[in-house]
């Protein structure tokens, strides 16, 4: 029997181009805070639909909206989050990922509005579009703002954070420098997961207060400090393991280049540095995470860039590490590990 080849059909190319349906129906969510109030269990429409403040019009296709793409299921009792929403979307969990995705509804929302005109301007779509101070700029001069970004880059992290913190060969160190530290989550991590290692958490100023909560909170303060700096004027502090985390891609090539050169001056001989983030795959047709961050990053800042793992490791060997490796660690994230 001859077979029939299959035709094409429109249905990839209608979920992608409509797929901002489903991304602001769950980002409108967790903004009025559906999961939050069934965190405690399932709840009858008429009682959830009075408490979110939902018009009569909108409430049950919202809410069923969202029983169809899987993030409540709707039952005998009501309404109710699904597993994973209960895990990653209440707000009282340590294991709440919504901080992204707050971060996502407030701002890269509006701001990806604006993509055509990125690829044709090369330019920023953010506040610089209009006049305004740059990202970090922007976010550091707002506590409230601040606080919110750095708990985006936890909930981003957090996976891969877990990942280096277990599977890194931490034996071999005593101490590490976290640059660019945020709430400190992967600094944690590693103290948690690693009894016997020290570590300081590099970041601006205006950082210190939610690091040092963060880290009291998790019981790691005796081993974790802080240490204020801006890795642009001064040099990085010295460790056995310099980490930075969704740091690089912020910045253009020659900056890059610049941090990677202090890490190295930062560490001993048999030190290691490990970068990380959405490393982008050397084919660069896989990762498309990786490649619509670094479209992300064009949205955001002058120069950033997000790269591919050979990228990488030609910096570091042009800053004079000895060798290099590329090692998955959760969903899009790899890390790159150089050795001086």
């Amino acid at each position: 029997m001859t077979r029939v080849p299959e035709q094409p059909t429109p249905d990839k190319i209608l979920q992608t181009g409509l797929a901002f349906w489903a991304s602001k129906t769950l980002l409108s969510a967790i903004e009025i805070g559906v999961f939050r109030a069934l965190a405690d269990g399932p709840e009858p429409f008429e009682g959830l639909s009075e408490r979110l403040g939902l018009h009569p019009r909108a409430a049950r296709d919202f809410l069923d909206a969202l029983v169809a793409l899987g993030f409540l299921s709707r039952g005998p009792a009501g309404y109710a989050n699904a597993p994973d929403s209960d895990l990653f979307l209440d707000p009282n969990k340590p294991t709440y990922l919504g901080g992204i995705l707050e971060m996502a509804n407030h701002r890269l929302y509006p701001f990806w509005g604006h993509l055509t005109e990125a690829l044709r301007t090369g330019a920023p779509q953010n506040e610089l579009r209009n006049g305004g101070t740059g990202l970090f700029e922007t976010l550091y001069s707002d506590p409230a703002r601040l606080k919110e970004f750095l708990s985006s880059m936890t909930g981003i992290s957090r996976g891969a954070n877990m990942a280096i913190a277990r599977h890194y060969p931490w034996q071999t160190a005593g101490t590490f420098v976290d640059v660019g530290t945020a709430q400190g989550d992967l600094a944690t991590q590693i103290a948690l997961a690693n009894p016997h290692l020290r570590g300081i958490g590099f970041d601006l100023p205006q950082v210190a207060p939610l690091f040092e909560e963060y880290v009291a909170a998790a019981g790691v303060a005796d081993r974790l400090s802080f240490q204020p700096g801006d890795f642009f004027q001064q040099a990085l502090p010295q460790a056995d393991v310099v980490l930075m985390g969704h740091i690089l891609h912020d910045w253009d090539l020659a900056t890059k280049k610049m941090l990677i050169s202090k890490a190295y001056d930062a560490l001993p001989p048999g030190g290691a540095l490990i970068v990380y983030e959405a490393i982008i795959d050397d084919d660069r047709s896989q990762n498309a995470f990786g490649l619509m961050m670094s479209l992300n990053m064009l949205i955001e800042t002058p120069g950033g860039f997000d790269y591919t793992g050979a990228d990488c490791a030609g910096w570091m060997r042009e800053a004079g590490f000895s060798s290099s490796r590329v090692e998955p660690l959760v969903g899009p994230d790899s890390m790159v590990v150089a050795i001086k």
